[in-house]
């Protein structure tokens, strides 16, 4: 009889970081898959790390640029199975909009494809995953609201 899966929780932190240049918004994109699948960058936050400095952190890990941090987004939480751990993980990732300050796109990490400014529409356009679509119509709606809460 086989094992029952074990039951994994993960943690993971990641953003919209944007640049304005003039009446256009950019979002920076991430590629995976052989650059099939474009995403938002994440990642796991680390012993010690608030969701906050992960973000920061692994935006720039995985596309080279640097933002200071506007607000939280939300969290978007989804099940996977790792086969070779036979476990069930429920990933529960805090997204977080950021300004860019400074830095160039690049794939500096293994994990990465490429990384890539896009016009916002386009970026709601080929991202790949309705989670992160749902994160960044929020991020568009603050930034369209000149980060005002819609309720105010």
């Amino acid at each position: 009889m086989a094992k029952p899966a074990a039951i994994r929780y993960l943690y993971s932190s990641g953003g919209v970081i944007y640049k304005k240049t003039g009446s256009s918004i950019n979002i920076a994109l991430i590629a995976t898959k052989n650059r099939t699948v474009w995403t938002l960058p994440k990642g796991i936050i680390d012993r010690d790390e608030s969701p906050e400095m992960a973000a920061v952190r692994e935006i720039n890990e995985e596309t080279g640029l640097f933002g200071k941090i506007i607000c939280k987004l939300g969290d978007k939480s989804y099940w996977f199975f790792l086969k070779d751990e036979n476990a069930k993980c429920k990933k529960t990732v805090t997204y977080f909009l950021l300004e860019y300050i400074s830095g160039e796109p690049s794939d500096i990490s293994p994990e990465v494809d490429e990384a890539r400014w896009f016009p916002i529409d386009q970026a709601l356009e080929i991202l790949a995953y309705r989670s992160d679509r749902d994160i960044l119509s929020t991020a568009k709606e603050r930034l369209l609201n000149n980060g005002k809460d819609s309720a105010s």
